[in-house]
């Protein structure tokens, strides 16, 4: 059964405007919500940026929905000890539905403190030293830890969940989906990519769950969805390793120059065209997807949401 879940962007909307979308999403019939984790937006378009653990503490008084970082980096800009302390009290006040997606990160929100930015291969090894710290930590026991990435020294949760949060582990290659697999208890990827899931089962990754996520732009003019989408997320459409490696928004800026309007209406799902909407959720559904989340682009949440709850959700396979 594939559950569908709303996609709080943190890069494009306040926090007052986020708790507002996770009441519409409930009431729309959204069973989930994912919620995105940066320091930095994209770009100086999308303008906002909010300590995802504050909005969390913040959605768990206003919703009754489960919660998913999509993803948080627990390596760099946060040690995994705090990310832990973090990510348990989420999961204590949203009464154990939280789920803790993480990722190896993106040097526009790690390269704050001025630390040199590693190689995947090196961010795949603090990632792994990161999860075994903070599942001990889960434990709610003392807890002392030298490996080659992280010491912890007499460390003890005390505001812990009667179960520890599952662990997601976002990939978008084959090396990260067979670390996913390996290490953790689901994968989060962002596109409906069969092959990709399937290396993640044959990896270690059999019986566990596979989380996506994918933004539209709803509007009745498709030609004004697509200028939404390429004033504010051009990003999405950036090839390869860029959006790892480029430092901050104004390097996004520069990068997203090379994006056309014609390649955004070309990748991203404009408009009010239901079959369209649906056709995009359910080619995850497709690829073997168990948690399908959508975000909004754009101001025009209301009819996103409306037009969601009457056609979209309805529509998809369940």
């Amino acid at each position: 059964m594939t559950e569908y879940g709303y996609f709080l962007s943190c890069e494009e909307f306040t926090p007052a405007q986020l708790l507002d979308q996770a009441r519409l999403a409930a009431e729309a019939g959204f069973t989930r919500l994912a919620v995105s984790d940066h320091f930095h937006p994209w770009n100086d378009a999308q303008g906002s940026s909010p300590f995802v653990w504050s909005v969390i503490g913040a959605l768990s008084q206003t919703v009754d929905l489960p919660v998913t970082t999509l993803v948080t980096c627990p390596t760099v800009r946060l040690h995994p000890a705090v990310t832990a302390q973090a990510a348990a009290t989420s999961a204590v006040l949203l009464g154990g539905r939280f789920t803790l997606g993480v990722g190896t990160g993106e040097a526009l929100n790690e390269h704050v403190h001025g630390d040199r930015w590693p190689s995947f291969d090196e961010r795949a090894e603090m990632l792994e030293e990161a999860l075994e710290v903070m599942r001990k930590l889960f434990t709610g026991e003392q807890v002392s830890h030298r490996g080659r990435h992280y010491t912890v020294d007499n460390a003890r949760l005390y505001t812990v969940p009667a179960e520890a949060p599952p662990v997601y582990v976002s990939g978008f290659g084959p090396n990260a989906a067979a670390l996913a697999g390996r290490i953790g208890d689901g994968f989060v990827t962002m596109t409906p990519d069969r092959d990709l899931v399937g290396a993640f089962r044959a990896d270690g990754g059999a019986g566990k769950p596979v989380i996506g996520g994918v933004k539209v732009c709803w509007n009745d003019d498709r030609d004004k969805a697509v200028d939404l989408v390429h004033r504010l997320w051009p990003t999405e459409l950036l090839p390869g390793e860029l959006a790892q490696l480029l430092p901050t928004p104004a390097h996004f800026e520069q990068a997203s120059e090379l994006v056309t309007p014609e390649m955004v209406a070309e990748a991203v799902t404009c408009g009010n065209d239901v079959d369209e909407h649906v056709a995009t959720l359910r080619s995850y559904v497709d690829a073997g997807f168990d948690e399908v989340y959508v975000g909004q682009i754009g101001p025009d949440n209301e009819a996103f949401f409306d037009h969601y709850r009457r056609e979209v959700l309805p529509a998809l396979p369940r």
